[in-house]
């Protein structure tokens, strides 16, 4: 009988044959794999999996640090469960909600009754016990279990995770132990907590901030930086929440299980109305002083929507908005800056002509006469074709674009001039207590449903250029979002139950042998949780619908 197996491993780049039943983490040390920083997981025939995983049948393996996306992941996802069971030893009574990424870590609240806020020596003392449950290298076994079985695992702090297995209906569903507490957290974990031993913990408002490695430098913690601006959106957000009574997936589940989707809907949109006409009203309260609108967001966040629903409430205060597109502005080809690989790179600000867009719009402020500038994608070069602007006594320049919050861009414009607006899915609903929905993957599913409707993309296309769109987001968009005088959270409460329709079949497209078919894997797991939607009740002005489409907006 033969006892071994092949396995083609790509870190090393070749087919060996290995024992079979042997964990990953024994294949890596059967082989010894070497990364460059602690093993997290591996992608096995294109999925992610565990490091516990058992391999008995050829495979073809990837292993993986924190440096990958996964890895990332894994190690936020071990942390989060860490500091729940600290959380449940020292505060039995206590219910902790994982709610937020904000200023370069994870915001959490501890709940005893009506109160949230902890003191010092209480969030040192959380500090404290997660460190000792690190050192004390605990294992975490992951278990497929009857889920039944798991809902009597969770403890009454885990009502949201219970209350969402039971509409997703799974016979077995995986649940992951340390110690006597057990959790169901949608993903990978570390098998040791000797693992996740770079992280901190601080008070942060009424509750803490869990601080997690640089995606750069892994062996160190993230800089904490301050974002008040945008956990002041977050704290709105909540409020919302509470009015809707929609804080988790289990919740939204719950209200269309119940008929009330069109009042779902018409709450959220409502509540996108009121922040657009306040937006509007401050540009008004500041109309004497006020020449130029800068609009700034990442990928698929509803920039240009979110524009022409502005440009809107600005007609009905007597603005009339104006509109200079950035690309206008585009350096001649010879002169565009390249990226490291050598190709062109058009998403610095240094691709853009700033000092000619700078002159222009002193002279439309001045009251002057210009000739717009258009550039030719085709050639690479501006042209002029006699398209002359001036801006009379009630107009308003409004500029939508990546680096609409870049200072380069319009450095010489006073700052009393300018009305800076950051647009983005900044809050989403949570799967529950512990789990997170990532706004970036609130984005990405945007993205993936647009790109395939109008662009022409399958969702391999999209997830294949989605690590170089973030990388871009990284650099010039995310540094300058507390510039903002105002931040919009363009995320909508019921959205992901009406794009889970479209997203679905477009992901399943994506083929087993596709280098993107575990993000794929990984997208379709969490729609599966929530419940679709009818998108007949969505207004045309929705923010949605640029995605969607049936739009009472037209789009370049």
């Amino acid at each position: 009988m033969n006892n071994q197996i092949r396995i083609n491993c790509t870190n090393i780049g070749k087919s060996v044959e290995v024992p079979i039943g042997l964990t990953l983490s024994e294949i890596a040390e059967y082989l010894d794999i070497k990364l460059k920083y602690t093993m997290l997981g591996a992608v096995v025939n294109n999925k992610y999996i565990g490091l516990n995983y058992r391999v008995y049948q050829p495979k073809r393996i990837t292993f993986f640090d924190i440096t990958h996306v996964e890895g990332m992941r894994i190690y936020t996802r071990s942390l989060i469960f860490i500091l729940y069971v600290a959380v449940r030893r020292l505060m039995p009574d206590a219910t902790l909600s994982v709610m937020h990424s904000v200023s370069r870590g994870l915001y959490c609240e501890v709940h005893r009754g009506d109160s949230v806020e902890l003191k010092l020596n209480e969030v040192a003392n959380i500090k404290d016990q997660m460190e000792r449950i690190v050192y004390e290298a605990h294992p975490i076994v992951r278990e497929e279990a009857e889920t039944e079985t798991v809902l009597q695992l969770l403890d009454t702090h885990l009502v949201a995770t219970a209350n969402l297995l039971r509409q997703h209906r799974e016979i077995y569903t995986t649940v992951h132990h340390l110690g006597e507490y057990s959790a169901v957290l949608y993903g990978e974990l570390v098998p040791n907590t000797k693992i996740v031993d770079v992280f901190d913990l601080k008070p942060f408002y009424n509750g803490l901030l869990l601080q997690l490695p640089q995606s750069t430098e892994p062996e160190q913690v993230a800089k904490m930086i301050r974002q008040d601006k945008m956990f002041a959106t977050f704290r709105e957000f909540d409020k919302w929440q509470q009015l809707m009574d929609v804080r988790h997936v289990a919740d939204l589940n719950h209200q269309i299980d119940c008929g009330h989707s069109e009042s779902v809907v018409q709450i959220a949109e409502a509540l996108h109305e009121k922040k657009l006409a306040d937006i509007a009203d401050m540009i008004a309260a500041r109309r004497d002083k006020i020449k130029l609108v800068l609009i700034a967001g990442p990928s698929s966040s509803g920039k240009t929507t979110f524009s022409k629903r502005l440009g809107v409430q600005m007609m009905v205060n007597g603005i009339r908005p104006v509109t200079l597109s950035i690309d206008n502005y585009f350096v001649n080809r010879d002169e565009t800056p390249r990226d490291e690989n050598g190709d062109y790179d058009f998403e610095t600000i240094d691709a853009v002509d700033t000092k000619f867009f700078n002159q222009q719009v002193l002279q439309l402020m001045n009251g002057e006469k210009i000739e717009i500038p258009k550039f030719s994608f085709e050639k690479g070069q501006r042209y002029f074709d006699g398209e002359r602007l001036r801006l009379n006594a009630n107009d308003m320049l409004v500029i939508e674009g990546t680096h609409g919050l870049t200072p380069q861009l319009s450095a010489q414009v006073p700052v009393e001039a300018k009305f800076r607006i950051y647009v983005a899915p900044l809050a989403s609903i949570n799967f529950d207590n512990l789990s997170r929905i990532n706004t970036t993957d609130n984005r990405l599913i945007r993205r993936i449903v647009r790109d395939y409707k109008y662009r022409g993309y399958s969702a391999e296309d999209t997830l294949m250029r989605w690590a170089s769109v973030r990388r871009g987001e990284d650099k010039y968009i995310y540094p300058n979002q507390e510039e903002a005088d105002v931040m919009f959270n363009s995320a909508l409460f019921y959205e992901l139950s009406v794009l889970k329709s479209q997203a679905e079949p477009i992901l399943l497209e994506v083929a087993p042998n596709s280098a993107v078919y575990s993000e794929a894997r990984r997208l379709l797991k969490f729609l599966s949780y929530i419940k679709p939607m009818e998108p007949r009740s969505i207004p045309p002005t929705s923010i949605l619908r640029e995605f969607l489409g049936g739009s009472s907006f037209t789009y370049d």
